[in-house]
């Protein structure tokens, strides 16, 4: 996954969600849960690349920052609970895939 359609599409295929951006930035565009309305999945640029915030279980945190030099304690966001991933091509497509629905998992 290297674009922010790619991303917003798979969260999207999930059930029940919807696209959002709650800041009026368009740099911050989040996928979302209809029923709680709670975010599993934020994308956004910094620094000229394509990042994107994802819930993980904080058993699992410190694996896939240890796994990826471009996983990171989560941007903006509780560090225990969140992981920022930086989408410069270093992580399979699969990886990526497996993250996002382990956070959509989480908040549903």
């Amino acid at each position: 996954m290297k674009t922010r359609k790619e991303v917003l599409d798979y969260g999207l295929s999930f059930p029940n969600t919807y696209q959002d951006a709650p800041f009026h930035d368009s740099n911050w565009i989040l996928v979302r849960l209809r029923k709680n309305k709670k975010a599993f999945l934020w994308t956004y640029e910094r620094n000229g690349q394509l990042c994107i915030n994802i819930k993980v279980d904080p058993e699992w945190r410190d694996f896939w920052r240890n796994a990826y030099a471009s996983v990171l304690p989560g941007y903006h966001q509780n560090k225990n609970y969140w992981n920022t991933v930086i989408l410069d091509g270093t992580i399979p497509t699969q990886e990526i895939q497996r993250m996002i629905a382990e956070s959509y998992d989480l908040v549903v």
